[in-house]
């Protein structure tokens, strides 16, 4: 609009003949159309690293290069502006210390970022989606927890005490389960937004840390959180996080669905499908998942390996049929406290199921679109019944197909080598041991009892098998 406004008024000035305006006015139409600006920048605070993005009012010609004593990244931005946002940035808990700006050469812009810790940075452009326009993603490797990690070793490693080396105990009791629940979104990714405001990102991330109370309430069961905080992971990142930081034996990723169509509604659980989606809405959902890392902001050079994707899916087929069972346990719980979208599993491709060795299942927790269920996903009470239902499904599974090794695996072998009777009135220690053909001592053994033989009507004991 600007750009046309000038351009009718240089037209006027080439007809009255005035030079000395046309002049300026052109020199005016350069700068004001070589300038981009900064609309808003945001810092995101993961684990591992620290994300900044700067919203641009369009794209930008940029040099990002570090210094040290004190740690620092610069980054210069051609025919930038310097605006109000880089005085409002809020660097809480993050690795930044400080953001400083200056103009040079009147029109390029200087933004120096002052770290507390040497930090490797890696820059990207992105292009305008759905959900932003032109961004600048500065992602910082390394965190303020590593930093301080590294303080406490140091100090250790100085101290003239020499530390008593404690012997570890031996694991005889068999190993956790370990669930890892993936909250969907996160950061710049806020995934569906419902009528009243609310980010799936915000909703599924309460959702999973009730579901991971709920589950760590169980015996032999553990489950640890993929996302920790409000920030962006790639699809590829949450798979490798379970599978080999975690050692998880399921994936369970906690999502919160939309459609265009506001009366669409009801909690869906979704398997990977390499062979098509089993409905429209599946592939539809599955779509509009598989765009997260898009809309999170991810580079060329974080595309999956394509030999490696293909090793993946031939090694699939058993994880998928377990990933098919655990979801249909979990569904049959779910539909006791919230209406199902669809009374059976279905299927579709999605990119953060695609791990070839754990089951991993999809739960869309309802549909965040409709009006009903967005007041339901923003109610605690209805969240907890959700974790308690998935928490019940989840067991269940592991209660018929507990992994070796693990201690759910362990106490149904030690209950194969029993049988259980529960005492009647008239009956007594021996005449039970002669009736299972077993000995009186090894009955008192198993059951723990002492030489006297007194035993209680409703008691149950544990039976030696032959």
């Amino acid at each position: 609009m600007l750009t046309q406004f000038l351009s009718k008024i240089v037209s006027l000035c080439k007809v009255s003949g005035n030079a000395w305006v046309l002049a300026m006015l052109l020199l005016f139409s350069t700068v004001v159309t070589a300038s981009e600006k900064i609309n808003s920048v945001r810092v995101w605070q993961a684990p591992e690293s620290t994300r900044v993005v700067f919203d641009l009012s369009g794209p930008v010609d940029h040099r990002i290069f570090t210094l040290d004593n004190p740690n620092r990244v610069v980054i210069d931005l051609k025919s930038t502006l310097r605006t109000k946002a880089l005085f409002s940035i809020d660097l809480k808990d993050s690795s930044i210390a400080k953001v400083r700006s200056a103009m040079q050469n009147k029109q390029d812009l200087r933004v120096v970022l002052d770290l507390k810790k040497p930090l490797k940075p890696k820059s990207f452009l992105l292009k305008p989606n759905a959900q932003y326009g032109h961004r600048l993603v500065l992602d910082l490797e390394g965190s303020v927890a590593s930093m301080k990690a590294a303080n406490v070793v140091t100090s250790k490693a100085t101290s003239t005490a020499t530390p008593i080396k404690k012997q570890q105990k031996r694991v005889t009791g068999g190993r956790d389960i370990i669930v890892a629940i993936d909250a969907g979104h996160g950061g710049e990714d806020p995934g569906a937004i419902g009528q009243k405001g609310t980010r799936e990102k915000n909703v599924v991330f309460k959702i999973a840390k009730s579901l991971q109370a709920e589950l760590n309430k169980r015996k032999g069961i553990r489950a640890e959180l993929t996302r920790k905080g409000d920030y962006f992971l790639k699809l590829k990142t949450r798979r490798d996080l379970a599978r080999k930081k975690l050692n998880a034996d399921i994936f369970v990723s906690i999502h919160a669905d939309a459609f265009k169509n506001g009366n669409a509604s009801g909690a869906s659980v979704f398997a990977l499908s390499r062979r098509g989606a089993t409905s429209t809405l599946a592939r539809v959902l599955a779509e509009q998942e598989n765009q997260a890392d898009v809309i999170g902001g991810v580079s060329l050079e974080d595309k999956d390996d394509v030999l490696a994707s293909v090793l993946a899916d031939l090694a699939m087929e058993g994880s998928m049929e377990h990933s098919l069972t655990v979801g249909k346990y979990v569904l049959s719980e779910m539909k006791h406290v919230t209406k199902l979208h669809k009374k059976h599993i279905e299927q579709a491709g999605f990119a953060v199921l695609k791990s070839p060795d754990i089951p991993s299942i999809l739960i869309e927790t309802g549909f965040i679109s409709n009006a009903k269920e967005e007041r339901n996903l923003n109610s605690s009470a209805h969240r907890k019944k959700l974790a308690k239902a998935i928490t019940k499904g989840i067991a269940k599974y592991f209660d018929q197909h507990p992994p070796p090794g693990s201690k759910i695996a362990l106490r149904k072998s030690k209950e194969a080598l029993y049988a259980k009777h529960t005492i009647r009135r008239g009956e007594t220690l021996s005449k039970i041991a002669n009736r299972y053909q077993v000995s009186l001592a090894s009955l008192r053994r198993v059951n723990a009892m002492s030489q006297v033989d007194i035993i209680k009507i409703g008691q149950t004991l544990r039976i030696p098998n032959s």
